[in-house]
């Protein structure tokens, strides 16, 4: 009885592991944590351009990588360009702002 008792409890540690390990971040793909955390950073940079009066019409898009937010999309000006970059260093969370916006 003992044994079938070990038995068990090393068959429901193994299959654990791939539960852990499914949840851990690396270089290239994101933690479960870390995505939400980069949902959230994208939602208030979307909400931040959105809400300037000057950029809300803009096409810009938003994607972020373990807070790493990449803006990329058309603007009408350096200047338009500039802002949205700017509004999105001011978000908490942002660790860098990668600018592939386009000035037609």
């Amino acid at each position: 009885m003992r044994k079938l008792k070990l038995i068990i409890i090393f068959l429901v540690s193994l299959s654990l592991i791939p539960v852990i390990v499914g949840c851990a971040g690396g270089k290239t793909y994101e933690s479960t944590g870390e995505h939400l955390d980069d949902s959230i950073i994208t939602t208030k940079v979307k909400a931040s351009i959105l809400g300037d009066s000057k950029l809300k019409l803009l096409q810009i898009s938003v994607e972020t990588f373990k807070g790493v937010v990449q803006l990329s999309g058309f603007v009408n000006s350096n200047e338009a360009a500039t802002r949205a970059v700017d509004l999105t260093r001011r978000v908490k969370g942002v660790k860098q702002v990668n600018n592939s916006l386009i000035v037609k």
